[in-house]
């Protein structure tokens, strides 16, 4: 996320309402288990890609139809919001829209669970600006690496 933006020590309203949305999901993780919970978690993360903008959206379906095709096994949910996809309740990889900060692009990320460590460095989050058939095969990769 952006860090602290709305001034010094304090955090912008589309941050505060991040973490809102991050505190409603730990409470809702706290309720049920097994199939229940994870139908309940996909059905946030269908919510969550219906609700964003069209060019926003057109990405995170992509992703969506990735995972589903790739890594069937990493779970549907939200994170801070976002769509995203869990291994063992750990997210590996997840879209941050740009209609959430504000910002000129959108962010497919890895989390430290994804298995892509190449060497000393290797990147963590591309940005995304639209689908081509060259987004859809890099991401495909991505997505079939990062998932073990």
């Amino acid at each position: 996320m952006g860090g602290q933006s709305g001034g010094e020590g304090t955090f912008s309203a589309a941050e505060r309402a991040a973490m809102r949305e991050r505190a409603a999901e730990l409470k809702a993780a706290g309720k049920g288990t097994g199939s229940a919970k994870k139908a309940r978690e996909a059905a946030a993360c269908a919510e969550a890609i219906a609700a964003l903008p069209v060019q926003d959206r057109e990405i995170a379906e992509l992703v969506h139809k990735l995972v589903a095709a790739e890594a069937p096994h990493l779970d549907p949910k939200t994170w801070y919001g976002f769509p995203s996809y869990a291994r063992d309740g750990k997210v590996v990889v997840f879209y941050q829209p740009a209609s959430k900060f504000d910002t000129r692009y959108g962010t497919v990320g890895f989390s430290e669970d994804a298995h892509l460590d190449a060497g000393s460095l290797w990147p963590t989050a591309y940005a995304v600006l639209d689908v081509t058939a060259e987004v859809e095969a890099t991401l495909q990769t991505l997505i079939r690496r990062a998932a073990g």
